[in-house]
C-alpha cells in the first residue's frame, strides 16, 4: 500500500496542511473536504487511490491542521478558500487535475474549474452540490435567512450546527447502520471546531454561503461547455443535500454517472469500498 505523507508548507502567507500520495507523475487526483471536517475524512480512500494516481487532500484555512487565522486576520468567502487551494496547487506544480468534492469542496472545486477550465480532467461529486434542487430546505432555509440578516433573531439557529450533536448528525443522518461510522469522526471535527474564535470563522463562512449559489449559472455554463467527465456517488439519505441534487447534473452534462448510495452526507464512512470501486472505474476510463 502507498505510504502517505503529511506535509505543511506556506502559500499566501499561510500554512497549509496537505496529505499526499502516489507518484507525482501519475494523474493527480485534488481532494477537497466539506465542512465541519478536513483532509481527515479522506485517511480511507487516499491509500485506495495512491497505487494509480498522485492524490492530493488540503485542509482548507480555518480547518484542520492548516492555519485558523481569526476574523479580524482573514476575510473568510469561498473565493478567499480558493484563492489559497489555487496557490497550493501552482506550489506543488500541479496544472491537471481530476476533483472530488464533497460539500463545501464543491464550491470551491466549482471556482477552480471556471478559472482554470482546462486544468479540471474529471469530476467526483460526493454530496457536492450545483443546483438549487440539492437544497433539503429543512436545513438550508435557517441558514439563508441568516445570510440575509444576520442578527439576535437568526444566529441562535445557525449556531446550533456548530454543536456537538449536529456534528454527530451531519455523521449519521441517512445511514441505515449507524454502527458503521465510527465515533471518532465526530469526536475529532469537533475538538477542532471548538477551537476559541472558530465559530466567528464558521458564521462568516455561512454568511457568504450565498455566493456560491450566485454562481450556479456560471457552473452550468462550464458544465455545458466543457462537457468535463462526472460521476456523482451520492448518500441519497442526506439530509443536507438531497439526491435531486445528485441526478441535476444531467441537465448540463447528459453523459454524468449518477450512483445513489444508502447512506447520507459522509458517506466515504459507510460506504467506502463502493466509492472506491465507482471512482477506479470511472477514472480509469477517463485519465488513463
Amino acid at each position: 500500500m502507498s505510504t502517505v505523507h503529511h506535509r505543511t508548507t506556506t502559500v499566501l502567507g499561510r500554512t497549509v496542511f496537505y496529505r499526499e500520495a502516489g507518484d507525482p507523475d501519475r494523474p493527480t487526483i485534488v481532494l477537497l473536504h466539506g465542512f465541519p471536517t478536513s483532509s481527515f475524512m479522506f485517511r480511507h480512500l487516499i491509500p485506495q487511490l495512491a497505487g494509480q494516481y498522485h492524490v492530493i487532500a488540503p485542509d482548507h484555512i480555518g480547518f484542520g491542521l492548516s492555519d485558523a487565522p481569526s476574523v479580524d486576520e482573514f476575510d473568510y468567502t469561498f473565493d478567499h478558500l480558493t484563492d489559497v487551494t489555487e496557490a497550493l496547487l501552482t506550489h506543488l506544480d500541479v496544472e491537471h487535475y481530476a476533483l472530488y468534492v464533497q460539500d463545501y469542496g464543491a464550491p470551491i472545486g466549482w471556482r477552480l474549474a471556471l478559472r482554470h477550465p482546462g486544468a479540471v480532467t474529471a469530476i467526483v461529486t460526493q454530496n457536492g452540490n450545483a443546483y438549487e434542487a440539492g437544497f433539503v430546505r429543512a436545513f438550508w432555509d435557517g441558514l439563508f435567512a441568516y445570510a440575509k440578516n444576520p442578527g439576535p433573531d437568526t444566529e441562535p439557529g445557525v449556531r446550533a450546527a456548530l454543536a456537538l450533536e449536529s456534528t454527530q448528525w451531519q455523521y449519521l443522518n441517512g445511514v441505515p447502520d449507524p454502527s458503521r461510522v465510527s465515533p471518532d469522526t465526530w469526536t475529532h471535527d469537533q475538538v477542532l471546531l471548538d477551537r476559541p474564535g472558530n465559530d466567528l470563522v464558521q458564521l462568516a463562512l455561512f454568511r457568504n454561503y450565498p455566493t456560491n449559489v450566485d454562481l450556479y449559472p456560471a457552473v452550468h455554463e462550464y458544465f455545458r461547455t466543457s462537457q468535463v467527465p462526472l460521476l456523482a456517488v451520492w448518500g441519497e439519505g442526506d439530509g443536507i443535500f438531497g439526491p435531486d441534487g445528485a441526478t441535476a447534473f444531467r441537465d448540463d452534462l447528459p453523459d454524468a454517472e449518477i450512483h445513489l448510495l444508502p447512506s447520507g452526507h459522509f458517506a466515504l464512512e459507510s460506504e467506502l469500498d463502493t466509492i472506491t470501486t465507482r471512482m477506479q472505474d470511472f477514472l480509469a476510463r477517463h485519465l488513463g
